[in-house]
């Protein structure tokens, strides 16, 4: 919402000295959300004044149309004689009253204007555009043509109101009264403590039985319904300067008399206006429900489709607009037309004014099935003051009488749906407990009133709710009122006492671990929207049974390409690796900790549980059991280098290894042992492929998948060549960990190498080996690593040699080269019986 201050000055005796940034201070003070104050008119320096156009010479010659005028500007220029400018437009005649800049004049954008040869003569200043002014596009992109009554040498400056402060509100959508300026004077009024003239508070003749005939058939989608009948206007009136000049500050564009009238109302107000041609209305206004399938034309020439919940005004006809959005072209006010031979103007001379007040969430349904918003739908989303339509209809009518020499007759329609005022009760201390402050109950009393509440009662309030602010519904809406009125910057900061014994979950420090740990380790976290489509399933080469495409689906989806939620983290972080890499960063390590969603066939309707109180345990469990499996998992995707080249020697890309590895990181973060085994398993390489699992209550389990991704994923998805990923379930990784974590043994003893090499099968994995040495060997053992992997023709066909680094250390002693030597002896002896592993080189 455009706000300018010249026109919220009108409503409320605001300071001479207060600024826009002095109000906006005020009112972001009070809760609004006040964006920008604009300078219109900065820099702008006169003489800017009125001229009358004495002469228009063509000047021939040129590529495009030249005139050479001379232009009457009063005394102005200091010798009362007429001006010679050049100008190129064409929108005007001998004649025109036009808005001229002299020399030494400065414009918008530091532009001075000085007298300058050009086109074979010297211009003496320019005959100026709206855009030139700053004053914006008026949909003609010509020179402004004002209306005669305005004397020669007249200051445009003032006349245009070209100098002013324009404040931009973000309305939020609980405060539909802030967009008009009377409830932005409220608020302002509010902040500085002065009078609000209310521009609602007008005489407004009682209903009578004269108005024009309206039959309401859905009081739930329309509970008020004000027409007004204007006659005689005259089509050739044009909209004031100061109205149109408000609607540009506004950010409204200027269109004719009769919608310019409207839309300033609305403005005003905050009540949208419809106006029809009442030539163009056949027989009763009606309200009512569409018809599935039915047709009609908004004003935009678009043929609509409606839907059986569209709420629609109609005529004996049919449809003539659709409620709160947007009127039909069938009754649209005709624009002026002027007879070449006779010279009158013709069109719309009567109009039937609508001021209705319709259901918000009908509104706001029917904007969003139609992709149509509009000022209207805007306002009726947030809430429209039920009451102000009256007012609102009378407000357009009195200026169509005063603008367009119009008759307002005497018939008044309103069709009101009964309705009571809506009462809350609170407590008179509610307000002290939600922010932690004693207001006491006559500040809370007085603060209420001034956002139009009536208040009743001592301890227990009984507040009556302004018609105005349908979002005050609960005693914390009116405690909010208070808090924020009496200021957010006057609240005490105080840090909540935790209770003892509370903290983090084992499942919360994990997932804290799990996130430090990949950091370091060099990922960087990218947080993904949990939706996915059957597209990226299939990209990811998932066969049709696979679990991981049974997926649950969205009721309300924000794509309908991704109507499901994830079973699996890959996609996103597939999806943000690809966009990095497509915008030059091709050396990337990403990870996501998040919640996949696995159907259980469990899951059933979920039940909406109760407000007004605690819910039960029952309902609590009910409510759990229509939710399907959300296990935790990780996941990191890679691509590109993995190590830098550089002075230190060569780089290293990333491979399938770094995967696996990232998993071996979390597994110790948990304290598990994590094994690792051959796997064939989408979206996977299925020769580089590895399975991760781990020891829970005594059986194995595989928890996740890490390595290179197969090729045509690869191809299909758009990602680097031989990216890699590993996803692992982070549940069930805790559990496998659960009370493995502790304080390290350390030993003042030193430590025992031994080395081994074993020649192997080529289809007996490193990890198989590893077990077996570590069984072998005893408790001796403190740590193996493999460090070598050889296959060549010295070894033989189908065999390759496994190079191992053990560890031993004893808590007590230090161990000789006979026990150390014994203890890796009868490890190899163990491989040897399971795997027929042999020694290398004995």
């Amino acid at each position: 919402m455009r706000v300018p201050l010249s026109w919220l000055r009108e409503y409320v005796d605001l300071p001479a000295t207060e600024t826009g940034r002095d109000v906006q201070a005020k009112l972001v003070s009070a809760g609004l959300e006040v964006e920008t104050v604009e300078q219109t008119g900065a820099g702008l320096k006169g003489p800017l004044v009125v001229g009358q156009v004495l002469t228009i010479e063509e000047l021939e010659g040129f590529k495009k149309p030249i005139r050479f005028c001379t232009v009457n500007v009063g005394r102005a220029n200091g010798t009362g004689e007429p001006q010679e400018i050049v100008c190129g437009a064409r929108n005007f005649a001998v004649g025109d009253k036009v808005v001229v800049v002299l020399p030494g004049a400065v414009l918008p954008g530091d532009f001075t204007i000085a007298a300058r040869k050009t086109y074979g003569r010297t211009s003496h200043g320019m005959i100026c555009s709206g855009d030139e002014l700053g004053m914006g596009d008026d949909g003609t992109g010509g020179i402004i043509v004002l209306p005669p009554e305005y004397e020669p040498g007249t200051d445009a400056i003032e006349l245009l109101e070209l100098v002013d402060e324009v404040l931009d509100i973000a309305v939020t959508p609980d405060r539909g009264y802030a967009l008009s300026l009377r409830g932005i004077a409220r608020e302002a009024a509010t902040a500085y403590g002065l009078p609000l003239r209310d521009p609602a508070l007008l005489d407004v003749p009682a209903p009578n039985s004269y108005g024009y005939p309206v039959k309401i058939s859905d009081p739930q989608g329309c509970d008020r319904f004000t027409v007004r009948t204007v006659t005689g206007v005259a089509p050739e009136a044009r909209s004031p300067i100061w109205m149109q000049r408000r609607l540009q500050k506004a950010g409204m564009r200027p269109i004719s008399l009769a919608v310019d009238v409207t839309n300033y109302v609305m403005l005003e107000l905050g009540q949208p206006l419809h106006a029809y041609d009442r030539s163009r209305v056949q027989g009763t206004i009606g309200v009512r429900r569409a018809e599935p399938g039915e047709k009609f034309t908004t004003l935009d020439g678009t043929k609509r489709v409606l839907d059986g919940e569209d709420l629609v005004i109609t005529d004996d006809r049919g449809p003539i607009g659709l409620a709160g959005v947007m009127g039909g072209a069938d009754t649209e006010v005709a624009d002026v037309r002027t007879d070449a031979e006779t010279g009158e103007a013709t069109g719309t001379t009567d109009l039937v004014i609508e001021a209705a007040h319709f259901d918000a969430l009908t509104v706001a349904r029917a904007s969003r099935r139609h992709k149509l918003t509009s000022e209207a739908s805007r306002r009726f989303e947030r809430g429209v003051d039920p009451q102000a339509g009256p007012a609102a209809a009378q407000r357009c009518v009195d200026l169509l009488v005063l603008l367009a020499g119009g008759t307002a007759e005497a018939g008044v329609t309103e069709v009101l749906a009964p309705s009571a005022p809506r009462s809350i009760a609170m407590k008179a201390d509610h307000p002290d407990r939600v922010a932690g402050v004693a207001y006491g109950r006559e500040t809370v009393v007085r603060r209420l009133q001034e956002v139009g509440c009536d208040v009743y009662g001592s301890d227990e309030l009984v507040v009556t709710v302004p018609s105005w602010r349908p979002d005050l519904a609960f005693p914390n809406d009116l405690a909010e009122e208070v808090i924020r009125l009496e200021g957010y910057e006057n609240l005490p900061s105080t840090l909540p006492t935790p209770p003892s014994g509370r903290g983090l979950t084992e499942r919360q420090r994990l997932h804290r671990r799990v996130g430090r740990s990949l950091a370091g380790a060099g990922y960087v976290e990218a947080l993904n929207y949990p939706f996915v489509g059957d597209a990226v399933l299939d990209q990811l080469q998932l066969d049709a049974d696979d679990a991981r495409r049974r997926t649950v689906k969205l009721v309300n989806p924000l794509a309908d390409t991704e109507p499901a939620l994830r079973t699996t983290l890959l996609p996103g972080l597939l999806g943000a690796l690809r966009r990095n890499d497509g915008r030059g960063a091709h050396d990337l390590a990403l990870f996501e900790t998040g919640l996949v969603f696995r159907p259980t066939g469990q899951e059933r309707k979920a039940v909406r549980l109760p407000v007004d109180r605690r819910p039960t345990d029952e309902e609590i469990a009910g409510l759990n059991a229509s939710l399907p499996a959300q296990p935790r998992h990780a996941a990191v995707v890679l691509a590109g280098a993995r190590e830098q080249a550089g002075w230190w020697g060569r780089g290293r890309p990333a491979t399938w290894a770094d995967a696996v590895e990232a998993a071996r990181g979390l597994a110790r973060e948990a304290g598990a042992d994590l094994r690792v085994g051959r796997a064939v398993h989408a979206p996977w390489h299925p020769g580089r492929c590895a399975a991760l699992s781990v020891v829970v209550d005594g059986e194995e389990q595989i928890i996740g998948y890490a390595g290179e991704l197969h090729p045509r994923v690869v191809k299909a998805m758009h990602l680097p060549e031989r990216t890699c990923a590993m996803e692992l379930d982070l549940d069930v990784l805790e559990r496998a960990g659960r009370g493995a974590l502790g304080a390290p043994r350390i030993s003042t003893f030193p430590v025992a190498t031994q080395d081994v090499a074993l020649v192997v099968d080529t289809d007996v994995t490193s990890a198989a080996v590893e077990d077996l040495l570590r069984e072998g060997a005893g408790e001796l053992l403190e740590g193996i690593r493999l460090f070598d992997v050889f296959e060549g023709e010295q070894l033989g066909a189908g065999k390759k040699s496994l190079a191992y680094a053990l560890r031993f250390r004893a808590a007590d002693r230090t161990l000789t080269v006979e026990e150390a030597t014994a203890a890796r002896d009868a490890a190899v002896a163990h491989a040897a019986e399971h795997v027929g592993a042999v020694l290398r080189g004995a």
